[in-house]
């Protein structure tokens, strides 16, 4: 019974002891040091040994500007327990007492300790940290190293270096940390991509460019190859990244799946020509048939996307050729998926596509591979305005992969079929939900059409042009470019002025470029850019008349001001990234 009692006893002693620490935490948050300090000696007295409370109770003593009680407190502390991080303590608040002398004094004899023991550089090196005494830090851990190889200080005091603003050392230091542990590498490559980002005024990037190509030149282990090639896809510089990864395939044959994904960034970065060279690359020198079916998916889906009409009977061969090669089974199950799509979008033969996509079914699939061929499945049905049946696949994906990245686009497609059929309050209550998805995409494209059916029912509680938009959006959806043309100018006919027309202009633009025709394209951007400058679309088509003009065009002195805009008028813009570092390599800087 006793041991019962003396067990509560414990229990109610460290409850009280936690909620005093939790308050007296709460007065230091809020600034009110005086309090905080009679918390912390309180709770000093309870546990005498306790660091963080006595710390606090020097911070306190500190921010009040009592730097006596601090100094007494500190010296009666290391007299008693001899830690040698107290030195530093000790220095710093006579620092703050302004007497540098007896500062420095006390900072030399912490850096004395660690040369009697190296192991005391982990509290001294830290609290000089946490004072933000960086030479002095960084002093602790080369003292340490000169006593004991065995030491290994590369990350902290690269982030150290950075603080110092010395990127140099810092780069020197991450990289021999990433060589000695590869099992940090992701997470100094962030702290890397951090400065890539961030530093792009200053000769960073080509720092760390040179770092990277000196250790290929002086060693043959093909971690550096693999760095490189990481930096310049960084830089979205592929094609320089495609001559590190075959580099790596030369001394390593069984290294192909990361050329396949570089292959797909820059087929998402409109780098077709490097995308092409790549997959060819695979098809020539791989036997794997997994590798080989990715590759040429790719060259034909980038085929098909360019492809005018009189191509499509040689692309339907085509397809036709590789099913055959490949066989009917899971392993071709994305050429099967791609035939239907193209002979349903492209060949408008909707009846082929569902064949083919039902026979696949057939087939013994994983839960993906069976959401994949549903997904196109309902797409063909939603392409033949059959919108209650195509939501019903979209809704048994959802069920199937709830909490998936599929799930959630296959619920972005129902929203999507929702608004096609004009049910906009079903539309927008979805929109709304998915605008805060976990996937960027996903999220950006939901708050697009959120915003739309908003913006456009309180400009027009009867929705007449927003029911007219939907239908010219729905033309786009099923590959009739031109028909959607005609629908969208009717539009900007008869709502001339009113909230449709900005986000028409837009949808006119991104048609007419994807008909060729870039010069009507840049005059629909241009409007938004005259007459709605205070609109959500200024961003875009400050962006994509830029990209216009550098891509298509090559008119690189047009399209230089444009992403300059973006820059410095935009910076909330999800293209601000990207438009600064296209800005940057047109005006011609070296650190790119």
């Amino acid at each position: 019974m006793k041991t019962f009692f003396l067990y509560i006893a414990l229990l109610f002693s460290l409850i009280v002891c936690a909620q005093n620490e939790q308050l007296a935490q709460n007065y230091f948050d809020k600034g009110e040091f005086e309090k905080a300090l009679i918390s912390y000696q309180e709770l000093l007295k309870t546990q005498a040994s306790n660091g963080l409370y006595f710390q606090k109770t020097i911070d306190c003593y500190q921010q009040l500007q009592q730097y006596d009680s601090a100094e007494k407190a500190i010296q009666e502390r290391f007299y008693k327990y001899k830690q040698a991080h107290l030195l530093v303590e000790l220095g710093y608040n006579f620092q703050l007492k302004k007497d540098e002398n007896k500062a420095i004094k006390h900072y030399e004899q912490a850096l004395d300790r660690i040369k009697k023991n190296p192991n005391e550089v982990y509290s001294i090196a830290a609290t000089f940290e946490r004072k933000v005494l960086i030479d002095y830090a960084l002093k602790a851990y080369e003292i340490a190293l000169g006593l004991d190889s065995k030491f290994n200080f590369n990350f902290q005091m690269a982030l150290l270096y950075g603080q110092k603003g010395d990127t140099d050392m810092m780069i020197e230091k991450f990289l021999a940390e990433s060589y000695d542990n590869p099992q940090n590498l992701i997470m100094i490559q962030n702290q890397l991509s951090r400065f890539m980002t961030e530093d792009g005024e200053t000769s960073f990037n080509e720092s760390l460019r040179k770092a990277l190509v000196i250790r290929t030149q002086k060693n043959q282990d093909i971690f550096w190859n693999q760095y490189l090639s990481w930096f310049y896809v960084q830089q979205k510089e592929y094609g320089k990244a495609f001559i590190q990864e075959k580099a790596i395939y030369r001394r390593n044959p069984e290294t192909f799946s990361n050329i396949v994904n570089l292959a797909q960034l820059s087929i998402q970065e409109g780098e077709q020509e490097t995308a092409k060279e790549i997959l060819t690359f695979v098809l020539e020198n791989t036997q794997d048939l997994d590798l080989q079916i990715q590759a040429h998916y790719f060259l034909i889906e980038m085929k098909i996307n360019k492809a005018p009409e009189k191509d499509f009977k040689s692309i339907e061969t085509e397809l036709e050729q590789l099913i055959k090669q490949f066989g009917i089974s899971p392993y071709s199950l994305s050429l099967q998926i791609l035939q239907a799509h193209f002979v349903t979008f492209n060949l408008k033969n909707s009846e082929q596509g569902k064949a083919i996509l039902k026979r696949a079914l057939e087939l013994p699939l994983n839960p993906y591979q069976t959401a994949d061929v549903k997904m196109e499945l309902a797409d063909i049905l939603l392409f033949e305005e059959k919108f209650n049946q195509a939501l019903i696949y979209y809704s048994q994906i959802e069920e199937d992969l709830k909490n998936d990245v599929v799930g959630h686009e296959a619920s972005l497609k129902a929203a999507k079929t929702s608004y096609f059929k004009g049910d906009f309050v079903w539309a927008l209550s979805q929109f709304k939900v998915l605008k805060t998805a976990s996937t960027q995409l996903i999220a950006n494209d939901a708050l697009e059409y959120f915003l739309l059916i908003n913006d456009n029912t309180v400009a027009d509680s009867t929705q007449t042009a927003l029911k007219q938009f939907a239908r010219a959006d729905y033309l786009l959806y099923q590959n009739k470019n031109k028909e959607a043309l005609t629908q969208f100018q009717a539009i900007l006919k008869s709502f001339k002025g009113q909230e449709i027309e900005s986000v028409t202009l837009l949808r006119l633009g991104k048609t007419y470029e994807k008909l060729g025709d870039y010069n009507l394209a840049l005059s629909q951007y241009q409007a938004i850019i005259d007459h709605h400058q205070d609109g959500i679309y200024i961003d875009e088509a400050l962006y994509f008349s830029a990209e216009t003009y550098n891509k298509q065009l090559k008119d690189f002195d047009k399209a230089k001001p444009l992403y300059e805009k973006i820059v410095f008028s935009h910076e909330d813009s999800i293209y601000f990234i990207d438009a600064r570092k296209k800005f940057r390599q047109l005006r011609g800087d070296t650190n790119l």
